[in-house]
């Protein structure tokens, strides 16, 4: 008979992407909350340095900017366009209640 297995105790994020996490759940509107939380949710686990700066930066604009780029509603600039702002266009992480 084999024992029952442990669960594994989850991985604490390191503080930078915990910063990040905290930052992109708490935007203001609950509909940033979901675009940009979710956003984060869906996809750090695989982001390097490179990734994670683009989305520090893209924390650092006003939820207004970020969604209308999201939605495809404005032209995004240059620093932030990319595959990045691609996976957030496609919007498939959004998870309302």
């Amino acid at each position: 008979m084999n024992p029952a297995p442990v669960p594994l105790a989850p991985v604490p994020l390191d503080p930078r992407l915990a910063r990040a996490k905290f930052r992109a759940w708490h935007r203001g509107t609950r509909e940033a909350d979901y675009l940009i939380g979710g956003f984060f949710d869906r996809y750090h686990a695989g982001w390097g340095e490179v990734e994670t700066a683009w989305f520090e930066a893209l924390l650092e604009h006003d939820d207004v900017d970020v969604m209308a780029w999201a939605l495809c509603a404005q032209p995004v600039p240059d620093d932030l366009a990319g595959p990045q702002m691609e996976a957030m266009q496609r919007l498939d992480y959004v998870e309302a209640p």
